[in-house]
């Protein structure tokens, strides 16, 4: 068995992750061992206390990951958790593998699933209600007796305690008594509401005496609440997973979960300095497991303290306070401002200052832009995704020309369909860069990629630069009814050159033109950040 690390903090209270085992579960996820154990080591520096890492002999990509666990991760924070389930009805508990198999994955700490629901136990286990509690004794006890730290969760705990509320709690007792540290109370279906949540816990905790925790689910939408609530009825143990990854709809999220307990209740959960990693790790797991980061999220979300409205913008210069429920650096966030259509005078120094502007002073320009941003978004333009776009447009008023580096002359492209059923796409760029004329051709996987790489060509020679810019993200948007009857194409191109990311806009009848103005801008944007002087 591997040593524990020195706890982080006080034992009085329990983060316990489950992301690589009840998170796992989630439609799209499908996490190999090398995933498994780079989101372990995100969650140790995050300071979890503990990290669920699967069901050791249930499958052998867990089997493998708490074999390679114990040698290529040295837990700082977290101890390591093998789940696994109670003894098979009418099998001696030193005779079953099952159990076996979560002594052999020598994780200090071992989590078991037990039935409280009778129901459950009758119907899925096949046995009878006596049996079932000596399961759970016999089970517990047993790890108890190998060293192991068990927590026991009860699967099915709110709905099997409305049907029968005495056995339910039998269960936590029986498990208490046995030598488990937690009794885990699982809202498995995710049915219940945050005050039936804490109405149970308190109850059970008062007529069993024994130490609770909480797992809840995010049926109703309410996972995060229904774990806050059973913490204000008593319960010290929550269970949570990254970005509230799981089946379903998912589970009860880590990062509200634990950025709540520290800012709003003062419960220090986390080691000293780790709640301002809470967005970097967050969107870190989520590129791990190859999903996109809710930009809505609470807390880490990009649009978490993203402010658009007029009104906002002005409270927010006086004193950012004022809308916003925390300052946004506790979490590693940051607040931002939203150039639109709604924007006032303080959006735009807001955002200005913001792109490192000092507009204060000059409220002609700042009226300029305000009035430049309006018409340009009626014309079907957003600057709200394309912070680049705006800063360009920006600057062309602020400097009274526009940032420059190359002319375009003409530019064409063409996609040929060909009775073979194959299919191509080239295109001609004709341009002016540093007194000289540049013509290219190119060809791409659309009329789009073959304009990106005929640009490229033409201008490679004199910006060597833009050999470093990566095309990371591209959206077509059709907007109706923007002239007359017809309709008008936007296109967002996002760009990255391996130090940032940044966005821009293009707006024309169709979609290859305003891939062309998008690309235009992020090229222009890209080179700008590179330091090249722009041309006269």
């Amino acid at each position: 068995m591997t040593d524990a690390p020195e706890p982080a903090l006080s034992d009085a209270f329990h983060v316990f992750d489950t992301t690589l085992r009840d998170g796992a579960q989630r439609e799209g996820i499908n996490l190999t061992v090398t995933d498994k154990l780079t989101i372990a080591r995100h969650l140790d520096d995050f300071g979890v206390g503990f990290i669920e890492g699967g069901w050791p002999g249930a499958n052998p990509r867990d089997t493998e990951f708490f074999e390679r666990a114990r040698t290529e991760i040295d837990f700082r924070h977290a101890q390591l958790v093998a789940f696994g389930a109670t003894r098979k009805a009418g099998v001696r508990v030193e005779d079953d593998p099952q159990v076996a198999a979560l002594l052999e994955s020598q994780a200090p700490v071992v989590t078991l699933v037990a039935k409280s629901h009778v129901r459950h136990v009758e119907l899925a286990l096949r046995t009878t209600p006596e049996e079932n509690l000596a399961m759970v004794r016999d089970t517990v006890a047993h790890l108890r007796e190998q060293g192991r730290r068990v927590f026991l969760d009860c699967e099915h705990f709110f709905d099997g305690y409305a049907l029968d509320t005495a056995y339910a709690k039998q269960v936590v007792r029986t498990a208490s008594e046995a030598g488990a540290d937690v009794v885990v109370l699982c809202d498995t279906n995710g049915g219940m509401l945050p005050a039936q949540v804490a109405a149970v816990v308190r109850t059970v905790l008062a007529d069993t005496g024994a130490r609770l925790g909480i797992h809840a689910q995010d049926d109703t939408g309410c996972a995060v609440a229904n774990t806050l609530a059973a913490v204000d009825a008593g319960a010290t143990h929550v269970q949570c997973t990254a970005n509230g990854y799981g089946e379903r709809v998912g589970n009860s999220n880590l990062f509200p979960v634990v950025a709540a307990l520290e800012l709003k209740y003062g419960r220090r959960v986390l080691p000293e300095g780790k709640l301002a990693e809470t967005t970097r790790v967050s969107h870190a797991i989520a590129e791990v497991v190859n999903l996109t980061p809710s930009t809505h999220q609470p807390y880490v979300g990009v649009s978490a303290f993203a402010h658009k409205a007029g009104l906002h913008a002005s409270a927010i210069k006086v004193d950012p306070d004022l809308y916003q429920h925390i300052d946004p650096a506790l979490v590693g966030n940051s607040m931002r401002m939203l150039v639109s259509d709604m924007a006032g005078r303080a959006s735009i120094e807001l955002k200005g200052r913001e792109l490192g502007f000092d507009l204060s002073g000059d409220r002609e320009l700042v009226a300029r832009v305000v009035e430049r941003v309006k018409e340009r978004e009626l014309a079907g333009y957003t600057y709200e995704a394309a912070d680049a776009s705006f800063e360009l447009l920006l600057r062309e008023e602020a400097e009274g020309r526009p940032l420059r580096y190359f002319r375009v002359e003409s530019w064409r492209a063409i996609a040929e369909d060909r009775p073979d059923g194959t299919h191509a796409n080239e295109a001609t760029v004709k341009l002016w860069a540093k007194g000289e004329r540049l013509v290219a051709t190119a060809e791409g996987n659309g009329p789009v990629n073959a304009l990106d790489r005929a640009l490229r060509v033409g201008l490679e020679r004199i910006y060597p630069q833009l050999a470093g810019l990566e095309l990371v993200d591209y959206k077509v948007r059709i907007l109706e009814g923007r002239v007359g009857t017809g309709s008008i194409t936007r296109v967002l191109v996002s760009t990255s050159d391996g130090q940032g990311e940044w966005s821009t806009v293009g707006v024309a009848e169709n979609v290859i033109a305003a891939s062309w103005q998008a690309l235009d801008d992020a090229y222009a944007y890209g080179l700008m950040r590179a330091g090249v002087e722009p041309q006269e």
